[in-house]
C-alpha cells in the first residue's frame, strides 16, 4: 500500500505540497528542466529536506549539451523530446539506485521542456510537462503527459506558474491518481486558466488502468483548464500539431444537436475554400467543432455522449472540442496557430443569431464590436442552407426581430434572412463586402 503524505497540514499549497515529498522518503527521483529556469526544482531545495526526494536536479539549455545528453532529430519543445527525457533519467536513476534502494523507494523522473516568453513577446509560448514513476516499489512504471500553454504576461510569471504546477503534478501523481475528481483539481491548486491552459492529457501504465484518458481531457472543459480540445483520428493532439500554418474551415456546431451536421456542409465548404484561394502551400484542415456552452443554455452534456459524437464524426474529420458559445472567441483560438484563410461553416440559423445584438451584451461594442472580432483578417463565413423546420427549430424563442422571405422552398437560404433594422443593412454591407456568402452545395 501507498502511505498517505507524511505531513500534509496544507495539502492544497505549494509549499507543504513540496515539503510533504521531501519528507516521504518512500518517494526519490530526478528533475529534468529545459526552457523556463529550474522552477520546479527550486520548490523543493527551497522548502528544506530535498535530499529525501531529489536524486538530481538538471537543466541543459544549450541546444548541443541537450542533444548530446537526450539525442537529436526533435524539437526541442515537443513530446518527443519529453519522453527522450524521461526515457533517459528514469533508465539512470534505476541503473545507478536499484540495488540499494529498490526495496522501500518509489523512483521517479520530472521532465518539462518549455517555451516561457522571449524578449519580443511574439513566440508560442507552451510547453510539455510529465512525470514516469512507480506506484510501488520495484513496480512497473506508469506516465502521465500534459501539453501546456502559458497565458501569463511575463517569463517571470510563467516560470513561477511552471513551478507550481510541477510540484502539484509530482505530488497528484503520487497522491491523488485514483480519481480524476481530486487529480484535475489538485493540478490547478494555486493556478487557474488565466496562467496556465492544460489542452492534452495522455497516460498510461498500472496506475491509470480502466480510465479513458479522453475522458479526462473533456474534463479539463468542464473544469474550466482549457478552451479547446483537438481530438484528430479519435485521439487527443497538440493543437499546433494539426493546426499550425494551415487554411482552416471549421464547421461549428454542439454536442445536444450533433445529429445536425451535415458532412456533405463541410465537403462544400473545403471545395469553395480551394477555389477560392488556392492552391496553398499546405492542405486545409476541415474540422468539426462541438461546444459545450451554446449561446442559448441546455442541459449539461455528459462525457459519454460527448465521447459518443466525438466517436461518430471523427472518421470523417477531426474534432475540435471547446467551451466557446460565440463565434468570435472561436476566431481568436485559432489565430494563435494559423495566420492562413479561415472560413467557418455555419447553418443560416447561425447566421441569423451572430447578427443579433443581444449575443454581444458582455462587449463594450456589442454587435459591431463583435462582428470585427469575428470576421478578423482572412476570415469568412459560409452560410449553408436548412430545412424551415430545422431553422424555426433552432431559432426558438431567441430574442430579437427576424423575417423570412416567403417561400414554397421547404430550404431557408441566407437570401431569406430579413433581419430587423438595422441589422438589415449591416447583413447587405457584409454580403457586400464577402464576408458572409452563401455556401455553394453540389
Amino acid at each position: 500500500m501507498v502511505a498517505p503524505p507524511p505531513t500534509a497540514s496544507h495539502r492544497h499549497e505549494t509549499h507543504g505540497k513540496a515539503l510533504s515529498l521531501n519528507l516521504d522518503r518512500s518517494v526519490y527521483g530526478t528533475l529534468a528542466e529545459i526552457g523556463a529556469g529550474q522552477e520546479v526544482a527550486r520548490w523543493f531545495l527551497g522548502v528544506g529536506a530535498a535530499s529525501g526526494t531529489v536524486a538530481k536536479a538538471i537543466s541543459a539549455y544549450d541546444k548541443q549539451v541537450s542533444d548530446e545528453i537526450y539525442g537529436t532529430g526533435t524539437r526541442y519543445v515537443s513530446k518527443e523530446r519529453l519522453l527522450a527525457m524521461l526515457d533517459r533519467e528514469y533508465q539512470l536513476l534505476l541503473e545507478c539506485l536499484s540495488d540499494t534502494r529498490s526495496e522501500e523507494t518509489r523512483f521517479f523522473a520530472f521532465a518539462d521542456t518549455i517555451a516561457a516568453r522571449n524578449y519580443q513577446g511574439d513566440n508560442e509560448q507552451h510547453g510539455w510537462v510529465g512525470i514516469r514513476f512507480q506506484t510501488e516499489p520495484a513496480a512497473p512504471p506508469s506516465q502521465l503527459l500534459l501539453h501546456i500553454n502559458l497565458c501569463d504576461p511575463t517569463a517571470q510569471q510563467q516560470q513561477q506558474a511552471i513551478g507550481i504546477l510541477g510540484v502539484n503534478l509530482i505530488y497528484a501523481a503520487h497522491y491523488q491518481r485514483a480519481d480524476i475528481e481530486e487529480f484535475l483539481p489538485a493540478l490547478y491548486d494555486d493556478l487557474s486558466i488565466d496562467r496556465i491552459e492544460i489542452d492534452v492529457i495522455e497516460f498510461d501504465g498500472p496506475a491509470f488502468l480502466n480510465q479513458d484518458v479522453r475522458a479526462w481531457c473533456l474534463a479539463l472543459l468542464g473544469r474550466q483548464m482549457a478552451h479547446a480540445i483537438v481530438f484528430d483520428n479519435g485521439r487527443v493532439v497538440e493543437p499546433s500539431s494539426l493546426l499550425r500554418k494551415r487554411p482552416l474551415l471549421v464547421m461549428r456546431g454542439t454536442f445536444e444537436k450533433a445529429a445536425l451536421l451535415d458532412p456533405a456542409s463541410l465537403q462544400s465548404g473545403c471545395r469553395m475554400l480551394v477555389e477560392e484561394c488556392g492552391p496553398f502551400e499546405r492542405e486545409p484542415v476541415a474540422l468539426t467543432e462541438l461546444s459545450t456552452r451554446p449561446v442559448a443554455g441546455v442541459e449539461e452534456v455528459f462525457h459519454n455522449r460527448m465521447l459518443e459524437c466525438i466517436g461518430q464524426l471523427a472518421a470523417r474529420s477531426p474534432v475540435l472540442a471547446s467551451d466557446y458559445a460565440e463565434t468570435y472567441l472561436l476566431t481568436r483560438y485559432l489565430r494563435r496557430h494559423s495566420v492562413e484563410p479561415v472560413r467557418f461553416v455555419l447553418s443560416v440559423a447561425a447566421a441569423a443569431k451572430i447578427l443579433n445584438e443581444t449575443f454581444y451584451h458582455n462587449l463594450p461594442g456589442t454587435l459591431l464590436e463583435g462582428l470585427g472580432r469575428l470576421l478578423a483578417t482572412n476570415v469568412k463565413v459560409y452560410v449553408a442552407p436548412m430545412p424551415r423546420k430545422a431553422f424555426s427549430a433552432a431559432l426558438g424563442d431567441t430574442p430579437g426581430r427576424l423575417a423570412v422571405g416567403a417561400s414554397d422552398d421547404e430550404l431557408v437560404v441566407l437570401d431569406d434572412l430579413i433581419p430587423a433594422e438595422p441589422a438589415c443593412h449591416l447583413l447587405k454591407y457584409l454580403r457586400a463586402a464577402n464576408w458572409i456568402v452563401p455556401l455553394k452545395q453540389d
